[in-house]
């Protein structure tokens, strides 16, 4: 059976529950089939190498790839699978960590603006702007009145950078709070993961219903036509890598994008010995 990309959309105004989603729900493929997903996942890396050569050969077409998820929701996991293969020279990964000290003096979308895609461009965003209506929300880093205007200025900025030429996929990668903490364990167990074990970690996990129910607002209020947001069940790390690629690849074939025209004369010319 065909994706139906569609499927994992939020529509515009929907008032998303995510407690009514399976994390570890596999549609359009037979969970027993894991092996055979690797396999297609596979043919999808090749597929989508194809479309960001193109991509980057047009030059007149940008695409933003926006990643959130709660802690070891498998972002950067999503990044090494899925995106295997491709030209590096058009794709860049900006990663939003703790604001310093500079950028916290400028408005809170100063630095993401800098780092969204130029003609030809892939950028895939590792955590993004929703962090401040995310952790700055849970944490009471900023007054109510202040993150709650906030959902309207990321629709107006996402709105002015569609308008400009920019194609937007939003993933947000769903685990549950049981596989969080078995990812979480994991890092702690396997000497080669520690690295990785932020004791933060454990503070945000005690915060888990305030996350999903901030998760829930965000995805609602900015999921629009021009930006729309995916849930990905992630709990299975395959089957999510699996989805996002059909979502790329057929987000990026919509696109109807083509190789710009040779130089003339081309048939002409013989590479001398």
């Amino acid at each position: 059976m065909a994706f139906d990309i569609d499927h994992f959309r939020v529509k515009p105004d929907e008032q998303l529950d995510l407690s009514e989603l399976d994390p570890g729900d596999t549609p359009f493929w037979d969970a027993d089939h894991k092996k055979e997903g690797r396999e297609r996942l596979l043919e999808l890396n090749d597929r989508l190498e194809e479309l960001q050569e193109l991509l980057w050969a047009n030059g007149q077409e940008r695409v933003l790839v926006i990643l959130q998820a709660m802690d070891a929701g498998g972002k950067d996991g999503t990044i090494r699978h899925v995106f295997d293969g491709v030209n590096p020279s058009g794709v860049r990964v900006a990663s939003f960590k703790r604001p310093s000290s500079r950028e916290l003096a400028h408005d809170y979308l100063w630095r993401v603006h800098m780092e969204v895609p130029g003609d030809g461009e892939l950028t895939i965003f590792n955590r993004s702007h929703y962090e401040d209506v995310l952790v700055v929300r849970v944490e009471g880093l900023v007054p109510e009145k202040r993150w709650e205007k906030r959902y309207d200025h990321i629709v107006a900025f996402e709105q002015m950078l569609a308008d400009e030429g920019t194609t937007i996929v939003k993933l947000f990668l769903h685990i549950s709070k049981a596989e969080q903490r078995e990812r979480l364990q994991a890092r702690l167990d396997e000497p080669d993961k520690n690295w990785k074990f932020d004791p933060g970690d454990l503070v945000t996990r005690v915060k888990w219903d305030d996350y999903q129910e901030a998760f829930q607002d965000a995805l609602s209020r900015t999921s629009t036509a021009s930006a729309p947001w995916y849930v990905i069940p992630a709990d299975r790390k395959w089957y999510r890598n699996l989805a996002i690629s059909e979502i790329l690849i057929q987000t990026l074939e919509a696109l109807d994008m083509s190789y710009p025209a040779p130089a003339e004369g081309l048939d002409e010319i013989t590479i001398p010995d």
